[in-house]
């Protein structure tokens, strides 16, 4: 696996080595020791899995409070997949900034988001699968969310038409930051 530094700290675009030959191809989706020498979670206690019925479809932005913060490593097995993450470490730096990458069967690429960071996805095709890996049991009452599209935050969605995506009134219903 290589390990890819983005432009927030802690944040990880990783690519597999896939081994290829006549048959196909193998490659390592995880490891534990990988992971642990770059100070990594690498302790992972549940997998979940989206599908997505149609292109435009988004969740997010997702992620639980303390004491229950989790790591999300994220892969899209179908489809294409915009992803992105928000740093919501109040502490840092780089505090609301974000950042995207391209997730998609071809490429086979994963995101390593670390705990404190919202996270969210606008698929990209129809029928498009993901599955993540988490460091925390889902906790109702820790969860929390940032509006898709708060302006503060400014995440450059590539979408042509924000009318017609599918978003839940969940996530339609997170309170935009300033109060606005």
């Amino acid at each position: 696996m290589q390990f890819s530094n983005t432009s927030i700290p802690d944040l990880y675009v990783i690519t597999v080595d896939l081994l290829k030959d006549e048959r196909g191809f193998f490659a390592r989706t995880f490891c534990s020791n990988e992971f642990a020498d770059l100070g990594l979670e690498s302790n992972f206690v549940q997998s979940n899995i989206s599908f997505n019925n149609v292109k435009g479809t988004l969740r997010g932005m997702h992620l639980q409070g303390a004491p229950h913060q989790e790591v999300k490593l994220v892969r899209c097995t179908k489809g294409s997949i915009y992803d992105v993450a928000v740093d919501y470490r109040q502490e840092s730096p780089t505090y609301l900034q974000w950042f995207g990458v391209e997730l998609n069967e071809d490429n086979r690429k994963m995101f390593y988001i670390p705990k404190g960071f919202a996270h969210g996805y606008v698929t990209l095709t129809d029928e498009s699968e993901v599955s993540y890996l988490v460091s925390e049991f889902y906790t109702p009452g820790c969860e929390q969310g940032l509006r898709w599209n708060d302006p503060s935050i400014g995440i450059d969605w590539p979408v042509s038409d924000e009318q017609s995506l599918c978003v839940s009134d969940k996530d339609k219903a997170w309170p935009l930051l300033g109060g606005r």
